[in-house]
């Protein structure tokens, strides 16, 4: 990408690939946590959530705490991406992110918030919390 016009009129400066350029890095990011607003917590089971993806909210039942569950998720993605925000750019630039990968890399690589062999998104409640609150 050249965005510079020399006194002739001719592209001048550097080209970057678009692949590895900053604002490729800005536009894959941009946004990326807002999505998160579209899933909430439901119960499995006396002991286990799973995050799941809302088509409906009118369709819940208690409309309220799934709101506050989605606003929670969306806020922590926003804190995590700030954490690693310069090691996941090299890493987008680099091409070592893959389409889809990005959760894996946000989650297990660069964070170490998630179990390298869980494929689930559940979480579990603890024996000791016993108002049911993550």
């Amino acid at each position: 990408m050249r965005h510079r016009l020399d006194s002739k009129g001719q592209c001048k400066g550097k080209v970057i690939d678009y692949r590895v350029s900053e604002l490729r890095v800005v536009e894959l990011l941009d946004g990326l946590c807002d999505k998160m607003e579209d899933y909430t917590l439901e119960k499995v089971d006396s002991k286990r959530y799973e995050w799941v993806r809302v088509d409906s909210w009118d369709n819940l039942s208690d409309k309220q705490e799934a709101k506050v569950y989605s606003k929670d998720l969306s806020s922590y993605c926003g804190r995590l991406l700030e954490e690693t925000e310069d090691e996941l750019a090299e890493l987008i630039k680099k091409g070592s992110v893959k389409v889809g990968g990005l959760s894996k890399i946000l989650c297990q690589d660069l964070s170490k918030h998630c179990k390298q062999s869980s494929d689930s998104h559940e979480v579990t409640v603890d024996d000791d919390e016993s108002d049911g609150e993550l």
